[in-house]
């Protein structure tokens, strides 16, 4: 056995962590800057930065040395070479064209004063002339924040925060000053809200873990995240790489601004940061680099998608010791909280990650598939856009259906069984027979139908009329099956097709992380004809399961 590493989940123990020592917070004194707040945070808070929580030998009045999980930057050259964040590249008319373009392309809804993105077109000139001179003035102030109750997929609701058109475009010029600075030093394993990555390189990442045997996952869901975000950590943290405390006051605003409720009542916000603002995803993530960095040092192999965190170990037994220390970090150090109902130690197949579900056989190959959340999610959307009361006509509600579908394919491509698609777009086609038969209406115009589609008139008699057998019924007869034939809903009504398209998308790949994933994800993937497929469709020979040159970080 390896010195510093336990057999169980091979992880590498850190050597010379020693007990965190308590201080006694300061009392009193002048009101302080975020940048000053930084040294005033190490001493007061146990974190990952300083896990002896005060820094030996410094001084009141000497500033603290750099912490160990200040992010790095890829390059190995100094900070000078690093970009700076400035209010004036924040206010510089073209950062502010640039982010009123991105906020007009993404439109959205109005804030609480009720103008929408296009109400703005027409005084947009003079609003980005009066943001310019108001921030480098120093004048510029947030406004109120309307919170909005979406439900999740998993129950309960899920608080949004919309900002007004103009505040959205200054949070997106921030966001583009900023990015450029924090992006570089975040984590390999972080693929949430990030460029050049997706839902498609976290799944890619995960996939090679399970490859390499760690094959059980302690599934990390933290409570209300977005709500509980501590606001002097956060300015802190930020305060380590932005030097200019107008930026660093400009985000301390928009942080305190307040929420209108759906009942109107303004409530003043103390923590969190506001889930539905452009700035919200790049903040999150400087948030949660503490928790990559931690898990790095510990020599975890993980995952993260926003925050989604799924950490990966060899055993139940270390799954369990992980969840229970990184917990205690997580409540401790970073002040958040883990909803223990909905986070578990489990083999990957059995958890729901950004949509997927990761199975490994007992041959060592990973399969990806839908997980039960999305599947009971598509199946939830096809009966709506598919109801059995539909008055239009059958091309009116097919075009609907395509708009969802092709969407819809282009994020669960990455699926490896044709199966999966193929029983979607038989259930699809069921559903629009019993919508056709509903049309025909009376049972003497149902066999005139099928007869003209040449069915014999004594077989289509014998289906129609015997019982009282309903449309859903009615729709699934062999009878009606011959007669209604695929390649009419295909050729005659332009239905999309999910099979097909996924063997279309297959061979391709947009980026590095995706072709990772597109290799091999067919090795031992299922052939059969399932269970409800109206027709039988071409088989695709199955790809090879090969292994990337260089291991995924």
């Amino acid at each position: 056995m390896k010195k510093g590493r336990e057999k169980s989940d091979d992880r590498v123990v850190p050597k010379g962590r020693r007990k965190a020592v308590a201080t006694d917070a300061s009392r009193g004194g002048k009101a302080v800057t975020a940048r000053e707040a930084t040294g005033q945070l190490r001493l007061a808070f146990e974190t990952a930065d300083s896990p002896q929580g005060a820094v030996a030998g410094t001084g009141r009045g000497e500033p603290p040395p750099v912490p160990r999980a200040v992010p790095k930057s890829n390059d190995t050259s100094s900070m000078s070479a690093s970009p700076v964040a400035t209010m004036e590249k924040v206010a510089s008319r073209a950062n502010l064209e640039r982010a009123w373009e991105h906020v007009a392309t993404n439109d959205g809804a109005a804030g609480p004063d009720k103008r929408s993105v296009d109400a703005m077109r027409s005084c947009i000139d003079a609003t980005l002339q009066t943001l310019h001179d108001d921030l480098l003035a120093g004048r510029y102030r947030p406004g109120a924040i309307r919170r909005v109750w979406i439900p999740k997929s998993g129950g309960g609701q899920r608080g949004l925060g919309i900002p007004n058109v103009v505040d959205r475009i200054v949070q997106q010029a921030v966001h583009q000053v900023l990015s450029p600075l924090f992006d570089p030093t975040f984590h390999e394993s972080s693929h949430g809200f990030r460029p050049g990555r997706s839902c498609h390189t976290a799944i890619a990442e995960a996939r090679w873990h399970l490859l390499d045997g760690y094959e059980w996952v302690v599934d990390l869901d933290l409570e209300k995240f977005f709500d509980r975000v501590h606001h002097e950590r956060l300015l802190a943290r930020l305060g380590m790489r932005v030097r200019d405390d107008r930026i660093l006051s400009l985000i301390r605003k928009m942080l305190k601004a307040k929420v209108v409720m759906p009942d109107g009542v303004v409530v003043q916000t103390e923590e969190g940061t506001p889930q539905g603002g452009p700035l919200s995803p790049l903040l999150s993530n400087v948030v949660l680099d503490e928790l990559d960095r931690e898990l790095e040092e510990r020599g975890h192999r993980f995952v993260r998608y926003a925050d989604d965190c799924n950490i990966y170990v060899r055993s139940e037994r270390a799954g369990h010791r992980v969840m229970k220390s990184v917990t205690r970090f997580l409540e401790s150090r970073l002040r958040l909280s883990v909803n223990q109902a909905k986070s578990a130690v489990a083999r990957s197949g059995e958890r729901h990650f950004v949509g997927f579900r990761l199975a490994r056989k007992l041959d060592g190959t990973v399969e990806v598939h839908l997980s039960k959340r999305s599947r009971k999610r598509i199946d939830e959307k096809i009966r709506q856009l598919t109801p059995r009361t539909w008055g239009q006509s059958m091309s009116a509600c097919i075009r609907r259906i395509n708009v969802y579908l092709r969407g819809w394919i282009g994020f669960f491509r990455v699926c490896s069984s044709r199966a999966v698609f193929e029983t979607l777009d038989g259930h699809i086609r069921r559903r629009l027979r019993a919508i056709l038969l509903r049309h025909w209406k009376t049972k003497p115009t149902i066999v005139k139908r099928l007869v003209r589609l040449g069915v014999e008139r004594e077989t289509a008699c014998s289906t129609v009329y015997p019982g009282h057998r309903s449309w859903w019924a009615l729709s699934h007869s062999h009878t009606v099956d011959n007669a209604l034939r695929n390649w009419i809903f295909g050729k005659r009504y332009g239905l999309f097709s999910l099979a097909k398209r996924w063997g279309e998308l297959r061979p391709q790949a947009t980026g590095p992380g995706q072709q990772l994933l597109l290799k091999g994800l067919s090795a031992g993937a299922s052939r059969r004809r399932p269970k409800g497929c109206d027709g039988p469709d071409p088989v695709r020979p199955e790809e090879p399961d090969v292994r990337p040159t260089s291991p995924v970080p």
